[in-house]
């Protein structure tokens, strides 16, 4: 990747698993990044990297210090807050929320030429997580009158070494472990899985081209555009890792409210940046597997 026009990128959420990835990705084309993260963040995923980028404690300085202290040309929001450890609603608004708010207005404020957000294709009443998300957009499109906002939906990413928490991980870690029996819907859902190298991939697109972009709103959606049941996409997990022993318990449990029967997502605007998905699920299961298997 080559952005020559970006000197300098104020990331958020670099310590987890899609912002340590694209972090290494920004890294790597030559880029200044200054992170934003909390004392209590975990760096083992950039620990490779953590010494030669900016750092900001954001629980311990003002978030207007960092602005005042550097020049920068772009803001990359990934911290996300999932609400899956049974916090209560509030607690989601400051990663999914409030922290983007804040800096939107510094950006505005210091003159950021460009803010992109990382999206989720899941609609608004789906979850606590994904309405924050969507309240956020609505923020993210009201500041497009003054910079470049650009708005990243993902569909289900996954890769290696992801947060347990995540469902393919819990899957892949499970099989992997020979437990003896995985409690599960009956999996008719039908989910698009697209593989982290392909995410990140899409990011270097789009970062590419923001600078062609004028001060404005824009949405890109980043998927396979295949779709598979969560019954096919276990059973695939389960046949490559060689497991010929974990029960998988179909209909053991019941499908969440509001469930989404078909993630559907529209990513012509990305593949109209000459971006497509490159790597197929069998193939980005079998790697994840494979370097997992050590870890368990």
């Amino acid at each position: 990747m080559h952005v020559p026009e970006v000197k300098t990128i104020l990331l958020t959420g670099g310590t987890g698993f899609l912002g340590s990835n694209l972090l290494a990705s920004l890294v790597s084309a030559g880029s200044r990044v200054i992170l934003l993260k909390r004392t209590t963040s975990h760096t083992g995923r950039i620990s490779a990297l953590i010494d030669g980028l900016v750092v900001y404690d954001i629980d311990m300085f003002p978030l207007d210090r960092v602005f005042r202290e550097n020049s920068i040309d772009m803001i990359i929001h990934c911290a996300t807050d999932y609400g899956r450890k049974e916090k209560v609603p509030l607690d989601l608004l400051d990663a999914n929320l409030f922290l983007p708010l804040k800096l939107l207005e510094l950006g505005v404020e210091n003159g950021v030429s460009c803010f992109i957000n990382t999206d989720t294709v899941l609609d608004k009443n789906i979850s606590f997580y994904s309405l924050s998300k969507s309240q956020f957009k609505d923020w993210l499109k009201l500041y497009s009158q003054q910079m470049t906002c650009i708005s990243v939906a993902l569909e289900h990413f996954y890769g290696p070494f992801d947060d347990e928490s995540k469902f393919v991980t819990f899957i892949i870690r499970s099989i992997l472990r020979n437990v003896d029996r995985i409690a599960l819907t009956s999996g008719a859902q039908k989910r698009d899985f697209i593989y982290i190298d392909d995410v990140v991939n899409a990011f270097e697109i789009i970062l590419k081209h923001s600078s062609t972009l004028s001060t404005g709103y824009y949405d890109f959606q980043v998927g396979s555009n295949k779709t598979v049941s969560i019954r096919d996409f276990v059973c695939l997990a389960k046949r490559i890792s060689g497991n010929e022993t974990t029960l998988l318990d179909f209909g053991a449990l019941p499908y969440r409210e509001h469930e989404v029967m078909e993630s559907n997502s529209d990513t012509s605007a990305v593949r109209a940046l000459g971006w497509h998905a490159k790597t197929s699920l069998e193939a980005g299961l079998k790697q994840t597997i494979d370097m997992e298997r050590g870890a368990v």
